[in-house]
């Protein structure tokens, strides 16, 4: 069993890179990472994402962490909801993908 200490870091690393990809990648000029909350919401009243911005998002995501969020998945919004969702996505792809091995 992982050590709860080690997971939550491996974790604040997590969330710390997907919020580096979502300022780089979007362009996003006047937001640093920090300023991206875990659990706010990334479209709508949150961070004020869009439906192209998913777009290239679901890019970058395939380009930083090699995982593929297809349209036609049922859950597709709710892997864009925050980053605490797409964490969780990507943990599970990375599990989904170590088990294959």
């Amino acid at each position: 069993m992982e050590n709860p200490e080690a997971q939550k870091k491996e974790n604040a690393e997590l969330a710390l890179e997907i919020k580096k990809m979502i300022v780089e990648s979007l362009n996003l000029e006047d937001i640093r990472p920090e300023d991206i909350e875990t659990n706010a919401p990334l479209f709508g009243d949150g961070l004020g994402l869009d439906s192209i911005d998913a777009l290239e998002l679901g890019i970058a995501m395939k380009k930083k962490f090699g995982v593929t969020i297809s349209p036609d998945t049922e859950n597709v919004k709710q892997y864009f909801q925050s980053v605490a969702a797409l964490m969780k996505f990507v943990e599970m792809q990375r599990a989904g993908n170590e088990e294959a091995k």
